[in-house]
């Protein structure tokens, strides 16, 4: 291994304290973050754009004196926007009819003063529409552990990235599990934090409804939660706010101290879908593992999380969604979204069909569910289940050349785990314990009350030290 290699195999906050030491420039950080992403992303097909001149003059010049300062980054190319850069959100409408972004929104700006370099955006599916990011616009982005394989979605760009060593930290979001599915496919960190945790000003009070958590993918959990601390909190003005945390989110990570905890595992979906054997073994030696830490794990019934009218209200809320979000970009660039996929085309014209007292009722469904699933998670410090159910797809399988019917239920496998706690705001995050028998990273979800990333993150970090899984990389990152 040469140096230049070990740097890019650590952290982020290790790279950043080589960079506070003198040890390495911000520049050569950036310069060999260049050069890793120009030999492997042709294999990967992860970057949707670059600003690799504009990164190098950035880390060229003064960088905001943040925790994070010189560290390579990249920001996923949905819903948050970077100020001179292209904006295209998995659609053929804003790659034929380009959209240049004339400021950053607010955790754009927070990401920048935490002295990230950003150096491009990554690829989604379609408006962020799937949990695996093949879009047709664009072509897959492949999973570093198996090229044959889905990185996941929607944040399946900025996951591969990680997990192959271009950056170590990148940005990502969840509304339907696209934080955690992807890390549970590339074998990553996935935190999703609690509803409102983090700001969507100055675009929008919400954006697919309640669901939209913003946060990034990560190989540890330190880098979680420092990200998690020097970006969370709202901005004047927002509409909700969630309980700020007693002291920094990086302190419970490293506390060593963990109260014994009651666990409630789920064995089955939810939705009542089939799990892999595979994904049910990787819960299952959580659960033991959590036992060998001292902690109690009891059974929690998966029905109690299901709500029969909830699945409907959310397709309903995200096709509003949709509509809106189509709607704008057509009148921005003053053209029609044709040939799309046919998920978005069926949500466009359900949200375009939709009556106010429609939409504010399936607010309404969904406001119940999230009451019934803090009910019935209420009795446990934490929920322990797979992350999936399904391990990583081969691609093409799940993509939008498919009609819906023969895509509804693969999707709705990657998501069953992950939805209900969208639906309720509550923190989850996704930890890479297990491996499948052929090698694939295999997700564990772990989730407690909602504001209750401390005893998330703190846990999350006793795992971590228990079964590390830092020296764990696929083929093509030791190249």
């Amino acid at each position: 291994m040469t140096i230049d290699d070990a740097i890019l195999r650590l952290d982020a906050l290790a790279q950043a304290a080589l960079v506070a030491s003198g040890d390495v420039s911000p520049a050569e950080l950036v310069e060999l973050a260049i050069a890793r992403i120009e030999r492997l992303d042709p294999q990967l097909g992860v970057l949707v754009s670059e600003r690799f001149e504009r990164a190098r003059a950035e880390a060229a010049g003064p960088l905001p004196d943040g925790p994070f300062r010189g560290v390579p980054f990249l920001l996923k190319d949905a819903v948050q926007h970077s100020e001179g850069d292209r904006y295209q959100h998995g659609t053929a409408l804003l790659r034929d009819h380009p959209w240049v972004s004339q400021a950053d929104t607010g955790l754009a700006r927070r990401y920048r003063l935490a002295g990230f370099v950003q150096l491009g955006r990554t690829k989604v599916p379609e408006l962020t529409m799937s949990p695996t990011t093949e879009p047709l616009a664009f072509g897959p982005a492949r999973n570093p552990w198996d090229l044959t394989r889905s990185p996941g979605g929607s944040s399946g760009g900025s996951a591969a990235a990680v997990a192959a060593g271009l950056v170590p930290v990148a940005h990502a979001n969840d509304m339907g599990g696209s934080i955690r599915i992807p890390a549970s496919c590339c074998g990553l960190v996935g935190l999703k934090p609690s509803r409102a945790r983090t700001t969507l000003a100055p675009l929008w009070g919400q954006f697919w409804g309640p669901l939209t958590h913003e946060h990034v993918v990560t190989r540890t959990v330190r880098d979680s939660a420092a990200v998690l601390d020097a970006t969370a909190g709202p901005e004047p003005g927002d509409l909700y706010e969630a309980p700020p945390p007693s002291r920094p989110w990086l302190d419970e990570v490293a506390e060593q101290e963990v109260p014994r905890l009651r666990v409630g595992l789920l064995r089955e979906a939810p939705s009542g879908l089939p799990v892999d054997p595979q994904c049910s073994a990787a819960a299952s030696a959580a659960a033991q593992l959590l036992e060998e830490l001292g902690h109690t794990v009891e059974p929690l019934d998966a029905a109690s999380l299901h709500d029969d009218h909830g699945p409907a209200s959310l397709g309903a809320v995200i096709a509003a969604a949709v509509a809106r979000d189509i709607g704008q970009w057509e009148q921005r660039v003053g053209a029609e979204a044709t040939d799309l996929e046919p998920l978005t085309a069926m949500s466009l014209a359900w949200g375009r069909a939709m009556t106010a007292p429609e939409h504010v009722e399936h607010l309404d469904v969904l406001a119940r569910w999230s009451r019934r699933i803090a009910t019935a998670t209420g009795g446990f410090d934490l929920v322990l289940s797979p992350t999936m159910a399904v391990l990583p797809p081969p691609l093409g399988r799940l993509s939008g050349d498919h009609p819906i019917e023969e895509t509804a239920e693969g999707w709705s496998a990657m998501a069953a785990f992950g939805i209900p706690f969208d639906v309720s705001g509550q923190p989850a995050i996704s930890l890479p314990l297990h491996r499948s028998t052929e090698g694939l990273p295999v997700g564990v979800q772990l989730a407690a009350a909602y504001g209750r990333e401390d005893l998330l993150l703190r846990v999350a970090g006793q795992v971590e030290r228990a079964r590390p899984w830092a020296d764990r990389w696929p083929d093509i990152a030791l190249r």
